[in-house]
């Protein structure tokens, strides 16, 4: 979602920017997931012009809001979800804005961590303002430009040809997000997929309006959870990811449903809907391009965040990890154990010992979840995961996000489905 916010950040910024400036952005229609994801964007000057922008985002796990962790499952209002922060600036002219900090700072349960990760993320922009610098002295300011140029000239020829060999046509399908964490109504969503020599149409609009819980997906989320499955199906290894890769991409999801909500809407689960939006367009052409895409897989990040106070030392702790689950068998394997959901790659399963050794928890049983066997196909699924914790420590929290649990992973080509996800507390 990079592209988006650094535009939309830009030109909502109120000021101009100078060398050493570093903007800071979380609003969801901007940055486009959830205010815990907050986007980091320094320009990047050469002899005083304006060449380009350093950016990342950084997941942060306290940010305010009426739940520790600052994601929820029942907020109905993002004011309910921690601090906004519009695009504002950070640093100016190379030096921190003490105000902004401070104000971050008396947001967060978890100020040092959270501050940390701040830190951590300038580093990261100026790292890519050094390298970009040296190419540029190392090669001369025309030769950096025109390569720019051929890289995404050449990016989007390569995407045009392999488009003209995907199967041409429109690819339509449906499902079912479990509910919204609000009421128990479950939401159906819909996708139409047209591929033509030209064009790579996603279209949403028949799927439902936004939730009244938290589980909205802001529309930049959901342009980049269809540009994974895009991505799987052009070229999962071409080494220039640029505008001209994506450029044939065009998504449609009309403001006010739930894969583009308005502004205010409540967000904090978005990957809920997020999800849905890779699933939907995975399954459309999964019959049709069975060597890029395999059947449905348990799709849910299976967030959770356990936090309350360490009896051992009276500190506040925060446990907030994803949980793995299986992926679907392709036409010519296995499905795939234990891993995390598609577009939650940039996580991993947490460590047994690093959670034990950091955390007043004791991880009883961690194991393939095999108890229910194989179902018909001639490659089976891949397992999933059975996760006990024990807690111990008296004062804690527990807020658990889980989809897949009405509607279970879907087969293809006459394979069978999935089992869904659950999970169970004991007092």
């Amino acid at each position: 979602v990079l592209d988006h916010a650094v535009k939309e950040s830009v030109k909502e910024l109120k000021e101009e920017l100078e060398d050493g400036d570093i903007i800071i952005v979380n609003v969801p229609h901007i940055a486009g997931t959830h205010l815990n994801d907050v986007v980091l964007i320094q320009p990047i000057f050469y002899k005083g012009e304006l060449i380009g922008y350093s950016a990342n985002k950084g997941h942060w796990s306290e940010i305010g809001g009426m739940r520790f962790g600052s994601w929820t499952t029942d907020s109905i209002e993002i004011f309910q979800e921690g601090l906004q922060i519009p695009p504002i600036k950070l640093f100016k002219r190379g030096k921190p804005n003490r105000d902004i900090i401070e104000m971050i700072r008396s947001n967060s349960r978890l100020p040092d961590q959270t501050l940390g990760d701040m830190e951590a993320q300038v580093a990261s922009l100026k790292i890519g303002v050094k390298r970009v610098i040296e190419l540029i002295e190392k090669y001369g300011i025309s030769i950096y430009r025109e390569a720019c140029r051929k890289a995404v000239e050449d990016s989007y020829r390569y995407v045009m040809l392999k488009l003209r060999s995907l199967p041409h046509g429109e690819f339509t399908a449906y499902d079912y997000i479990d509910d919204d964490g609000i009421t128990d109504e479950s939401l159906y969503v819909k996708v139409s997929v047209r591929i033509t020599d030209e064009e790579f149409y996603v279209d949403f609009t028949d799927s439902a309006p936004q939730a009244k819980g938290p589980i909205n997906s802001p529309l930049p989320g959901t342009i980049g959870a269809v540009r994974i499955v895009y991505t799987s199906i052009i070229d999962p290894h071409y080494p220039y990811m640029n505008y001209g890769f994506i450029k044939p991409l065009r998504v449609c999801a009309p403001e006010g449903t739930v894969f583009n909500p308005t502004k205010g809407a409540p967000v904090a689960t978005f990957w809920e809907a997020m999800l849905y939006a890779s699933d939907l367009v995975w399954k459309a052409l999964a019959p049709y391009i069975s060597d890029r895409l395999p059947a449905g897989h348990f799709l849910t990040v299976g967030a959770t965040i356990l936090g309350g106070r360490d009896k051992r030392t009276g500190e506040p702790f925060a446990i907030v990890e994803p949980q793995p689950g299986g992926w679907g068998a392709a036409s010519y394997r296995d499905g795939v154990n234990a891993l995390v959901c598609v577009g939650d790659g940039e996580t991993y399963a947490s460590s047994i010992e690093v959670l034990e050794r950091r955390y007043p928890v004791l991880v009883e049983r961690y194991t393939l979840n095999i108890e229910g066997g194989s179902g018909h196909g001639k490659f089976r699924g891949g397992y999933g995961i059975i996760k006990d914790y024990r807690v111990l420590t008296d004062e804690v929290f527990f807020t658990i996000s889980f989809g897949r649990s009405k509607y279970p992973p879907w087969g293809v080509r006459k394979g069978s489905n999935g089992t869904p996800c659950k999970f169970i507390i004991r007092k």
